[in-house]
């Protein structure tokens, strides 16, 4: 292999010869990881997930190869994992659905060349190919390789999208779950709807969840950068409540805010999510927001150890998201915020049973806990606090994530030997 150092998102990796690949690799188990946008990895849910399952592996008897959306083809080593850069051009809506063929492509090509490799696996993040999957599931089966699939959450649902494309999510989600050998959930509520919306395709399911943890912060509460980001922000600690994740319909912030603004408390709300100044006159327009001193969007937050000290120093954290399996951002929150007011679906309610508190979008369910919460009594929500955690600890350790999946993927009676 090439010794050469280059950087891939500010990270030091080692960059691979394309013609020299150890034999010793053949005792291995494959695995190709397609679908995130790549590790080192972006902050983002499949993201972290590869990032953790590759960094705390705890078998060497498998490989990882991962794929990554990049301007070139190099191929680099990361946490002891082949990673790959696949050149996609500017297209758009499509972009995602040719980044998933053509790195699905380039894993069937690199395994023909190296027959060596027996019944890898491939894995499939997201149901985005569905309608073209089906030449490639022969020609995995031709190599003895398995299929899985993620299915993510319901991505059909997702009011960004126009009908049309609605529609194309539902089909592909149909397809990839037809011609996967195997179908993992992150949530009990998506491994239901499957099995119920899809049960004449007789699938073979399993529940493995998203991971988080309950580390604090690297920072401590009088850190210069906490402090400083506190002023610019116009923010006090412990004098906020906090709400995290992309700014989409399905995520209710017009709910949130709206119900904010009618409560009493003296705290602000800030929104950490990248909105773009046509959302923000949409919602200026329906709500007057901008009336409110409390409202506070205070942009993206990047920093990890920063935003983990954003949400321990939160006295409250808002989640809205209604759509999708198992939240990453909620599953942070638990970890490090000991109050929690989640939208009541299925989904959090699976995440957090009695570890949090719930509101709808009744007029006044959000605004009036909110108010009930500046009486509420210290004990309760240190207890709620502790509840949140040993959730997290319990059921959605990394450390039990990963052993769940090397599990699977060595299970050699679910090869096609």
């Amino acid at each position: 292999m090439s010794e050469e150092i280059i950087k891939i998102n500010k990270h030091t990796v080692k960059k691979l010869d394309n013609n020299m690949d150890e034999e010793a690799d053949k005792d291995k188990q494959h695995v190709f990881i397609i679908g995130s946008k790549g590790i080192p990895a972006a902050y983002g849910g499949f993201e972290t997930f590869v990032e953790k399952l590759t960094d705390r592996r705890k078998s060497d008897k498998i490989l990882y190869h991962v794929s990554r959306i990049a301007g070139d083809n190099c191929r680099y080593e990361y946490n002891n994992a082949r990673c790959f850069n696949v050149k996609v051009p500017n297209i758009g809506a499509a972009k995602a659905v040719y980044y998933d063929l053509a790195a699905l492509k380039r894993c069937i090509e690199y395994c023909k060349k190296r027959p060596y490799i027996k019944n890898p696996i491939f894995y499939i993040l997201a149901c985005r190919v569905g309608p073209f999957i089906g030449r490639y599931k022969k020609q995995i089966e031709r190599l003895g390789g398995i299929l899985y699939v993620n299915p993510d959450g319901h991505e059909w649902k997702r009011a960004k999208w126009n009908r049309l494309i609605r529609k194309y999510w539902k089909h592909s989600e149909r397809g990839m779950l037809k011609h996967a050998d195997f179908v993992i959930c992150d949530s009990k509520c998506i491994e239901k709807y499957i099995l119920q919306d899809y049960k004449e395709l007789d699938l073979s399911t399993f529940f493995i969840a998203y991971g988080s943890d309950t580390a604090p912060s690297e920072l401590s509460d009088n850190d210069s950068l906490f402090l400083e980001w506190l002023t610019q922000k116009g923010l006090k600690s412990g004098e906020y409540y906090l709400a995290v994740g992309r700014f989409v319909p399905e995520n209710n912030y017009e709910t949130m805010i709206r119900e904010f603004m009618k409560s009493k408390t003296d705290r602000s709300l800030a929104l950490i999510t990248n909105v773009n100044d046509r959302f923000l006159s949409e919602l200026e327009s329906k709500l007057h927001y901008k009336s409110d001193p409390r409202i506070k969007f205070v942009g993206t937050v990047y920093e990890q150890k920063l935003l983990k000290k954003i949400r321990e120093n939160a006295c409250g954290y808002l989640h809205g998201h209604e759509v999708g399996g198992t939240n990453p951002s909620l599953l942070e929150a638990l970890g490090s915020t000991k109050l929690n007011l989640l939208y009541d679906v299925s989904f959090n309610r699976e995440v957090a049973d009695d570890a949090a508190l719930y509101w709808t979008k009744d007029d006044n369910s959000l605004s009036e806990l909110i108010n009930s919460i500046d009486t509420m009594d210290s004990a309760e929500i240190e207890e709620l606090g502790k509840k949140a955690r040993h959730r997290v600890q319990s059921e959605y350790s990394w450390s039990h994530i990963v052993d769940e999946y090397e599990s699977l993927f060595l299970d050699r009676k679910r090869s096609k030997e």
